[in-house]
């Protein structure tokens, strides 16, 4: 299957799973490229997706000097980002999905600060309970409130990642959760006006999208199995 016919089949997948949830917002695909070349990006390109991700700083590096031809691709850092690599992050990067603490954002409020730019994130939320993960706990309201009287800052939603299980019922359960913070979130704090639910990656992405999802983050559903580096 060609990718522009894979992701054909992935946004009908969608739409399905749309329908069983009852939604009906756009839902953005993001293309995991990391580990993958810059022709393949070039391809995503050329199929009409214009969402990336990438999770390692010198990889991104490489492969975005070649961008000036995709001006309007959206670049998201996806992975952990280490406090020394704000700097480079925004240089590189439209927008940061993962950010996992308060010490963080405020790293990335001050990098931002500098550059008279304000930088879209997500706050990355551990709804799995899961301690090999990063990101808030579901429970620190108050730290997660402390993010929106930064900066420099738009928190645009809340992103996780769905747990190592098999059961789907902790699958969609995670999921839920995250949906519902992001209401409480938003009920509690006066200056947060959250969208975005990033949340799906290749093997439960309709389950997310079932659960109310923005954005899907695809990488061996477009690509098959990466290449280990």
């Amino acid at each position: 299957m060609s990718l522009k016919d894979a992701i054909k089949s992935i946004r009908s997948k969608i739409e399905s799973a749309q329908k069983r949830g009852g939604f009906s917002h756009p839902v953005q695909l993001i293309a995991i490229t990391k580990t993958h070349p810059f022709s393949l990006i070039q391809e995503c390109y050329d199929a009409g997706t214009t969402s990336i991700g990438e999770n390692r700083i010198q990889e991104a590096s490489k492969k975005f000097e070649s961008f000036d031809t995709m001006p309007d691709i959206s670049r998201r850092f996806i992975g952990h980002l280490q406090s020394n690599k704000v700097n480079k992050c925004l240089e590189l990067f439209d927008t940061v999905d993962s950010v996992d603490s308060v010490k963080l954002l405020k790293k990335i409020s001050n990098a931002a600060l500098k550059r008279k730019r304000t930088v879209p994130v997500l706050l990355e939320i551990n709804t799995s309970g899961e301690l090999q993960k990063h990101g808030f706990s579901p429970n620190q309201i108050d730290e997660i409130a402390e993010c929106f009287n930064l900066h420099s800052i738009n928190i645009e939603g809340l992103m996780t990642v769905g747990p190592l299980a098999a059961d789907k019922k902790k699958i969609r359960d995670s999921f839920i959760q995250l949906r519902t913070l992001k209401s409480r979130i938003n009920q509690a704090v006066n200056q947060s006006n959250m969208t975005e639910l990033s949340m799906g990656m290749s093997g439960d992405y309709e389950i997310a999208v079932e659960e109310g999802s923005t954005m899907v983050r695809l990488g061996t559903a477009l690509f098959g199995v990466r290449n280990i580096f």
